[in-house]
C-alpha cells in the first residue's frame, strides 16, 4: 500500500517542515554551533529549509558540546598481538586494535569528556533503544599505510559530515564534525603505527565511527541517551575483483530505499533487511544485489556501493553515468563523490581544456553525467554494442569492474576492454589508490591526510 499523502490542517507545516524543524531542534540543543553555518545545516537536513517566520530565541541552557580538547586517555596495559597478513584472523574482520574511543551524551546535560581506552565490550541494557528502534547509524572509513611510509585518511571530513546528517535523520544528537574527526585523527595515531607498520604499505585499516541510543527505556520516541565510539578493525588486503563482478537485479518484491525514506543515511536500518536478497544471490553465483526501484526499475545501488556505467548513447556521445542524488534514495558516497570529480577534471568532454584533460592517460574524453536511468537502457546498450564498461564504487569495494547483470532470467555481458576490467575503472581506481597510498606523484594530494604517529 502506498504511503497516505497527509495534509496539514488549518494551512499547517507540510511534512518535510516537520522533519527538517525536528532537525533543527535538534541541533538546537545539542550542537548549536552547526547552526551558524547555513550550508551545512542544509546538506544535513537532506531537503532546503523551508521558509518561515524568524523564532524567538530560546532560554533554553546549552547542553555541552562534543569537545576533542577534553579527552581522557587509559592506555590499554594488555596489548594485543597483529595478525599476519594473510591470516584467517585478519580476513575474520572480527579483530580490533587496542584501543577505542567512546563519548556518552545525555538529553540533561550534552555530551560528556571524550575518553580514549582499551578496546573492550559496551553494555547495554536490554531495553536499550538501538536494539528495539534502529537508533543506530556508523561510518565506513580508512586508515592507509602509504608507500612514502605515512599513514593518511582519505578525505575524512566528508565521512564526519554524513554522519552527523545521519544521526539527525534517526533523532540522535548533533556534534561538529571537526570534533569527531580530531577523536578519529587520536585513536589513528595511537595505533597506527603498531597494527599498520611501515612494512605493511599498501595495506589499510578499517574505521567505523558508530552513533547508537543507548537510553535504556522501552518507548518510540527520541533518545535521551546515546554513545558516540570508533574502533579500528583489521581487514584482509584489498580483494582483486579484476575478473569482474556478478550482479543479480532485485526482483519485484524487493526495495532498498524509497522517496521520502532514509535510503541517503547510513544507517543500519538500510543494511540489516538488505542480508536475506544477498545471501541468496550469493548462493545462486552473484556477488551483490543491483538494486532497482520503481515500476521502470531504475537503477540505484550495487550492494552497498554506487553504481556507474559507460556508454555511448544513440548519438555517438560517451557518457559516464550514475544516478542521481534528487531522490534520496542514494548515498552520498564518498568514494562516488571522488570519481566524479577526478573524472571532471581530467576527463570531462565538456570541460574547457578537454584537449589537455586526458593527458594522464589515453583515453577518450566523456560526459559526466548525474541522472535518474534504468535497467533497460542497460540492456539496450548492450544490445546495440553502446556499453562499454560499468563498476561498482565504495569504502569497502573500493572501484570494482562490473561483468554481468542478470535481469529477468538473462544476463547482460558487460566488456572489460582491459581483459580483468573496463579502462575506465581501472585508471580511476589507480588514481584514487595514488591519493590513498602516497604514490604515483600523489603524496601531497588535499585529499589525502597524514597522520603524525604516536
Amino acid at each position: 500500500m502506498a504511503p497516505i499523502a497527509l495534509t496539514p490542517p488549518n494551512g499547517g507545516e507540510s511534512v518535510t517542515d516537520l522533519t527538517h524543524a525536528g532537525i533543527e531542534q535538534a541541533l538546537l540543543k545539542s550542537a548549536p554551533s552547526q547552526l551558524k553555518s547555513a550550508s551545512l545545516t542544509n546538506s544535513i537536513t537532506a531537503t532546503p529549509p523551508p521558509e518561515r517566520e524568524t523564532q524567538p530565541e530560546t532560554t533554553e541552557p546549552t547542553l555541552a558540546e562534543l569537545d576533542a580538547s577534553k579527552i581522557q586517555c587509559t592506555y590499554s596495559e594488555s596489548p594485543r598481538s597483529v595478525p599476519a597478513v594473510g591470516s584467517a584472523e585478519m580476513a575474520s574482520q572480527k579483530v580490533c586494535t587496542d584501543h577505542m574511543v567512546q563519548a556518552r551524551w545525555t538529553v540533561e546535560s550534552g555530551w560528556d569528556a571524550p575518553t580514549l581506552q582499551p578496546y573492550g565490550p559496551i553494555a547495554l541494557a536490554p531495553t536499550a533503544s538501538c536494539l528495539h528502534y534502529a537508533t543506530e547509524c556508523f561510518e565506513g572509513m580508512k586508515l592507509y599505510r602509504g608507500h612514502d611510509g605515512k599513514l593518511r585518511l582519505f578525505r575524512p571530513e566528508l565521512n564526519c559530515k554524513r554522519m552527523l546528517m545521519s544521526t539527525n535523520r534517526i533523532a540522535l544528537p548533533a556534534f561538529d564534525p571537526k570534533e569527531l574527526l580530531k577523536l578519529i585523527v587520536k585513536l589513528c595515531a595511537t595505533d597506527g603505527k603498531k597494527w599498520l607498520p611501515k612494512d605493511r604499505a599498501g595495506q589499510f585499516l578499517y574505521i567505523r565511527p558508530t552513533m547508537i541510543a543507548s537510553d535504556p527505556a522501552l518507548g518510540v520516541e527520541r533518545p535521551k541517551e546515546a554513545l558516540l565510539f570508533v574502533i579500528l578493525c583489521c581487514f584482509a588486503p584489498m580483494g582483486d575483483m579484476s575478473g569482474g563482478i556478478k550482479l543479480l537485479a532485485s526482483q519485484d518484491d524487493m526495495c532498498r530505499a524509497w522517496p521520502g525514506g532514509f535510503g541517503y543515511a547510513k544507517v543500519g536500518a538500510n543494511y540489516g533487511p538488505s542480508l536475506v536478497a544477498q545471501g541468496e544471490a550469493r548462493k545462486r553465483g552473484y556477488h551483490q544485489i543491483l538494486w532497482l526501484f520503481g515500476e521502470d526499475c531504475t537503477i540505484t545501488e550495487a550492494g552497498a556501493s554506487n553504481f556507474f556505467v559507460v556508454w555511448r548513447t544513440k548519438e555517438g556521445s560517451l557518457q559516464l553515468v550514475t544516478a542521481d542524488l534528487n531522490g534520496r534514495i542514494v548515498l552520498d558516497g564518498v568514494t562516488r563523490r571522488s570519481i566524479l570529480e577526478l573524472a571532471r577534471s581530467r576527463l570531462n568532454s565538456e570541460a574547457p581544456s578537454s584537449s589537455s584533460a586526458t593527458t594522464e592517460s589515453d583515453l577518450e574524453s566523456l560526459e559526466i553525467v548525474e541522472r535518474k536511468f534504468n535497467i533497460f537502457d542497460i540492456e539496450e546498450a548492450a544490445r546495440e554494442g553502446r556499453l562499454v564498461e560499468a563498476f561498482a564504487a565504495g569504502t569497502a569495494w573500493f572501484v570494482a569492474p562490473i561483468s554481468q547483470i542478470h535481469f529477468r532470467g538473462k544476463d547482460i555481458d558487460v566488456p572489460m576492454a582491459k581483459g580483468n576490467a573496463g579502462a575506465y575503472a581501472s585508471t580511476i581506481r589507480s588514481w584514487l589508490q595514488g591519493i590513498m597510498w602516497g604514490s604515483d606523484g600523489m603524496e601531497s594530494h588535499e585529499w589525502g591526510r597524514v597522520i603524525d604517529e604516536e
